[in-house]
């Protein structure tokens, strides 16, 4: 049983859900009049399901040319999304394994910043749920680039369209996301 994506219901998803409108300081320490609160619906069982089935979307269409061999981004935000994304691709009996990127290499045991069933030389999709400047994402590609992995692109939820794309243009890493900010604000 699969489950298909419905860009719409999403879209629902994410306005009633995630977000918010006030005064906030993101990630990349810009001000922002609006926030995009993405954990409330990667955590939630149909905003999860339709992200995996909108990412796996793009990523078997063959727009980063092969289909990759694993997906996986930087803790602890991406984790929903690659779970669910693994999932998803189980039910389409695609083989398609999950990684996670840590913030920082474990203190102990093996001490990895790249978790995961990954062998260096595989092809792998970044993925992240906001794409603001793309700092988390691409930080998450360095470190998979560092472990032997090959980034053949990136998927995100939202782009907030403020300088994310030509980050990851200026780093060689095709992006694609499942929407934009202007999908969800009014034109003025």
């Amino acid at each position: 049983m699969t489950f298909a994506y419905d860009k719409a219901a999403l879209r629902e998803i994410v306005l009633q859900y995630a977000l918010k409108f006030g005064q906030f300081t993101l990630a990349s320490g810009k001000q922002a009049s609006y926030y995009l609160d993405c954990r409330t619906i990667t955590l939630h069982p149909k905003g999860a399901n339709h992200i995996a089935a909108g990412m796996l979307d793009v990523i078997a269409s063959g727009v980063f040319g092969a289909l990759p061999d694993a997906v996986g981004g930087l803790a602890i935000g991406a984790d929903p999304i690659t779970a669910s994304i693994v999932v998803h691709a189980g039910l389409r009996d695609m083989p398609l394994l999950g990684f996670m990127v840590r913030k920082e290499p474990k203190q102990h045991g093996t001490g990895k910043l790249v978790e995961g069933p990954v062998t260096p030389g595989m092809k792998v999709v970044i993925v992240e749920d906001v794409i603001t400047s793309g700092g988390s994402a691409l930080k998450a590609a360095t470190a998979a680039r560092e472990f032997g992995l090959e980034v053949i692109g990136a998927v995100g939820i939202i782009d907030r369209l403020e300088g994310g794309q030509a980050n990851f243009d200026a780093a060689g890493i095709p992006l694609k996301t499942l929407f934009t900010i202007e999908d969800f604000l009014e034109k003025k």
